[in-house]
């Protein structure tokens, strides 16, 4: 419970702290707080099938965003030594993206993994965007810091908005990866990773404050792939603050 109002708090300090910062720089953002059946990552149960709280902030200045992320384990997992109350992952994340034109997006950025018990890493990326049906993405994801290998991972996704009524949208989404030697992180091989099939509900309680609900699907799709990460199902709900 400690640990849970911690990130409660967090996300509220550091928005406060930054509230003069962003008077002056003109400033934007979003502070988070969501609660999952599990961790879901890249196909891996990372939370072993336990719940989880997760909260962050995002401040972006022009086109750089700073954010803030971590992962609460709330309930004890005996056989990964996973305990309740144990903020087990902190991430933070400077991103740069820009519009190329009305149809073209991109954005590059690092992301810090403070991870517990394993080593942290970092990991570049750079992706791109089209501003049309479905709004398809590519994203190369770099383990500059602990891959041996390669060290690569890409994600290619698709997902499209539907207003259903007034404040309400619904929005499916599907990606498929594929890892390159991520051996850190992913695996030591090269191959189709996982595929996941997303459905988000958004809604908007005030023109500042939203709550989603999210399910997921993932499964492996290469034999590698498969010998790593079960399929995995994943649902919660997230509650937004825009600022």
């Amino acid at each position: 419970m400690k640990k849970l109002c911690l990130m409660l708090i967090v996300p509220v300090f550091v928005v406060a702290c930054l509230a003069p910062v962003a008077l002056a720089f003109q400033a934007e953002g979003d502070a988070y707080l969501g609660v999952y059946d599990k961790y879901l990552w890249r196909g891996f149960d990372l939370s072993g099938g336990m719940p989880v709280a997760q909260g962050g902030v995002d401040v972006s200045v022009g086109a750089f965003t700073v954010s803030y992320w971590s992962n609460l384990q709330l309930k004890n997992d005996a056989g990964e030594g996973l305990d309740a109350g144990e903020i087990n992952e902190t991430d933070l994340t400077l991103n740069y993206s820009r519009d190329l034109n009305d149809l073209v997006s991109i954005s590059v950025g690092n992301i810090f993994y403070a991870l517990d018990g394993i080593e942290d890493t970092n990991e570049l990326y750079a992706g791109v965007s089209f501003n049309t049906i479905a709004s398809p993405s590519l994203t190369v994801y770099y383990d500059w810091d602990k891959a041996e290998e390669t060290g690569l991972f890409y994600v290619i996704a698709v997902e499209q908005s539907f207003r259903v009524m007034d404040g309400l949208s619904l929005t499916p989404g599907l990606s498929v990866s594929y890892n390159d030697e991520s051996d850190y992180s992913v695996g030591n091989y090269s191959d189709f990773h996982d595929y996941e099939i997303v459905l988000r509900a958004d809604y908007e309680l005030t023109d500042d404050l939203a709550v989603s609900a999210s399910y997921v699907f993932s499964s492996g799709l290469s034999d590698d792939a498969q010998q790593a990460i079960d399929s995995q199902n994943q649902v919660g709900v997230n509650v937004t603050l825009a600022f």
